[in-house]
């Protein structure tokens, strides 16, 4: 079968599409065929070898593995004896390792596929969705009739938040560039704000929650529109600091929000089957429809990569198996 691998941290020109040996279906596994997956950014932090801060995780001087994690959707080709929740047949969406054309996956680790959901759809949800919902749901517990502030609403993650947020009721504000405020408006914002034309941060508005994906902004900017008991969910940041990446912005909002009433929480998503169900009732009842902004081949995966490094993708960046 065919797999992307790389050997050595660099740009999407280190990317080989290669034959390997098809896996056996474990006992307790899964044995899928992969019809489509979506690239997140950690899956460019992991091609480029930064921020440097990740290097004990990811390999000090080459990549630990030349295989990559993917969100996917899938059809199973096998099940192990062990396994009784899933049958041959079956369409399912998840994350797993490699990249590659079968992959032996975890029950625990996906989810069926709703009718009407395409492969590519459910392929972007895994990453994205469970960050998103794990963020509001779990670590805000967004309730409804609170005012949400999405800031990067139009990225793989923003476009996720801002729906989330609306299925738990609250009154949504999404920040993105002019490009992309119809996108927003279609995602169901009650109000969007065009940062290239609008400060949100001086809009006279007090959020019970704001949802930082950009890490635009200072501390002091934000707090001019947090409401006092408000949680700032510190989710991304901006890429250019080489050591620490993102995390630079988020260690600077941690300590400024010491000294307030507001609370800045960080945290990085945990897998969880029971939230790969939650995602996949939101696509069944169209409260969440996967925004996709392009689709490659395979055989594009390079492209597929670069588009991704350039950071302005409206959505989720699909590759079809």
């Amino acid at each position: 079968m065919q797999a992307v691998i790389r050997n050595e941290y660099g740009s999407p020109d280190a990317l080989k599409l290669v034959e390997i040996e098809r896996p056996e279906v474990t006992d307790d596994g899964v044995l899928v065929r992969v019809q489509a997956v979506s690239l997140n950014r950690i899956d460019w932090y992991h091609l480029t070898g930064t921020p440097l801060a990740g290097r004990p995780e990811m390999g000090l001087r080459k990549p630990k593995s030349p295989q990559f994690h993917a969100d996917f959707a899938v059809t199973v080709e096998a099940v192990g004896k062990d396994v009784a929740s899933f049958v041959v047949g079956d369409e399912v969406f998840g994350r797993a390792a490699p990249l590659a054309e079968y992959v032996c996956a975890e029950p625990g680790a996906i989810a069926r596929n709703p009718a009407g959901v395409t492969f590519e759809e459910a392929a972007s949800v895994s990453v994205a969705g469970r960050t998103a919902l794990q963020a509001l749901r779990d670590r805000a517990q967004v309730k409804p009739g609170q005012k949400v502030v999405i800031n990067g609403a139009s990225g793989s993650v923003g476009t996720f938040a801002v729906q989330i947020a609306k299925a738990l009721g609250a009154e949504v504000t999404a920040v993105c560039s002019t490009a992309n405020v119809d996108q927003a408006r279609a995602l169901g914002a009650d109000h969007v704000v065009d940062y290239t034309r609008d400060d949100f941060t001086r809009n006279g508005q007090q959020y019970d929650v704001l949802f930082d994906n950009a890490g635009s902004r200072s501390w002091s900017a934000y707090k001019r529109v947090l409401a006092p008991d408000a949680t700032v969910l510190l989710v991304g940041g901006p890429k250019t600091n080489r050591l620490l990446g993102p995390i630079a912005h988020i260690v600077k909002m941690k300590l400024r929000a010491r000294f307030a009433s507001q609370t800045a929480v960080f945290f990085i998503a945990k897998p969880s089957s029971d939230d790969l169900e939650a995602l996949a009732d939101m696509l069944a009842a169209g409260t969440v429809k996967p925004a996709i902004d392009r689709r490659y081949a395979l055989t594009d995966i390079a492209e597929a990569f670069r588009y991704l490094g350039e950071g302005h993708a409206r959505g989720k960046i699909v590759i079809t198996m």
